[in-house]
């Protein structure tokens, strides 16, 4: 088995709390990322995927392919949007860790049903400081 990563960015804003904590709590939680007017990143992700290599064309996955299968199913979604609103968080605060998953989960079923691949691994670039793996590594 092969391994392609692929990386990708898109501009979003967050507000990191929970519905269910008062306001004091969001903030001894989640710090200055709990201020309601929120705040935005420019969130860089890698998306690793596995498959047999192809020997007609010397590839596991066309990455042209794979390209077009994050922007359908996360870029569209997700670019320039208050990830609050989304439904994919609507009970998950979209901590960089949950945009992981939820990025891994979104991928696997366009990604093994258009190509021979699976996704293994999603990582979010969240700062220059904080990156989040979800899946193998």
């Amino acid at each position: 088995m092969i391994r392609l990563t692929r990386r990708y960015e898109f501009p979003a804003a967050h507000v990191l709390c929970r519905p269910s904590f008062s306001d004091a709590q969001n903030v001894r939680v989640y710090g200055k990322c709990a201020n309601p007017n929120g705040h935005g990143h420019d969130y860089g992700v890698e998306v690793t995927v596995e498959g047999p290599f192809d020997p007609l064309d010397g590839r596991i996955v066309d990455p042209d392919l794979l390209d077009c299968l994050f922007e359908e199913v996360v870029g569209s979604r997700l670019a320039h949007r208050m990830l609050n609103e989304d439904a994919w968080f609507r009970d998950l605060v979209p901590t960089a860790e949950n945009i992981a998953r939820v990025i891994h989960r979104e991928l696997e079923g366009p990604v093994e049903g258009r190509t021979t691949a699976r996704v293994t691994a999603v990582r979010v670039v969240e700062t220059r400081k904080n990156s989040f793996v979800h899946g193998e590594i």
